[in-house]
């Protein structure tokens, strides 16, 4: 499965133009917003999970950000933002894993995911992706996933809904206390619009 899936995202990327894929925001406002509103000093420990493509990683550094990792299942994600980048790629730590091979070597003060946690859609797997986030976070958690009203499928895979007592209870599972939830809309490049609900947790 972890192969199959792996090619999914490397086809993915190779084949598809920033514009042509849904989840594409050159300003990913959502996210850098929730970041923001967590008051973690410019030296926090950050990790965008599913992060690859995303414009987040740059529009951090320009905020004075400087400790970022992303890690992405897919290689040619990776790669295509390393381009985009140039030398600025060098002052990101990049991991090409799936996340639920994921073996956190040090604890991070923010954990960002707004990619992948709503492609996890059997209770093993959302399981698995608790625990390693318990172990690899002892900060705060920002979550954006599709809603309960939002679509259910992307990229030709099924997806996960989730409302915020849902959200909220399986990051309450492993010590995370909401902060605030917000249902934010996100338009595509063919101007479809998405509904997400963005969450942050606080370690306790």
């Amino acid at each position: 499965m972890h192969n199959e899936l792996k090619k999914h995202w490397e086809d993915v990327y190779q084949n598809k133009k920033p514009n042509e894929v849904s989840w594409s925001q050159p300003i990913p406002k959502a996210s850098l917003d929730s970041i923001e509103k967590l008051n973690v000093p410019l030296s926090a420990k950050i990790i965008d999970i599913g992060g690859g493509d995303s414009y987040l990683a740059e529009h951090l550094l320009e905020k004075g950000y400087t400790d970022i990792t992303v890690l992405d299942i897919s290689e040619n994600a990776i790669n295509r933002a390393k381009q985009r980048l140039g030398t600025k790629a060098n002052l990101i730590k990049w991991i090409n894993t799936d996340i639920l091979n994921f073996k956190p070597t040090s604890t991070y003060d923010v954990w960002h995911d707004r990619a992948t946690f709503h492609f996890l859609t059997t209770a093993e797997s959302i399981e698995k992706y608790l625990l390693i986030v318990k172990k690899a976070v002892k900060g705060k958690i920002v979550i954006g996933t599709f809603s309960s009203a939002g679509p259910t499928s992307c990229s030709g895979l099924k997806i996960t809904q989730y409302d915020e007592p849902n959200l909220v209870e399986k990051f309450k599972s492993i010590g995370f206390r909401k902060n605030n939830c917000k249902i934010e809309e996100h338009k595509t490049p063919s101007s479809t619009l998405q509904e997400f609900i963005f969450c942050a947790f606080t370690h306790v």
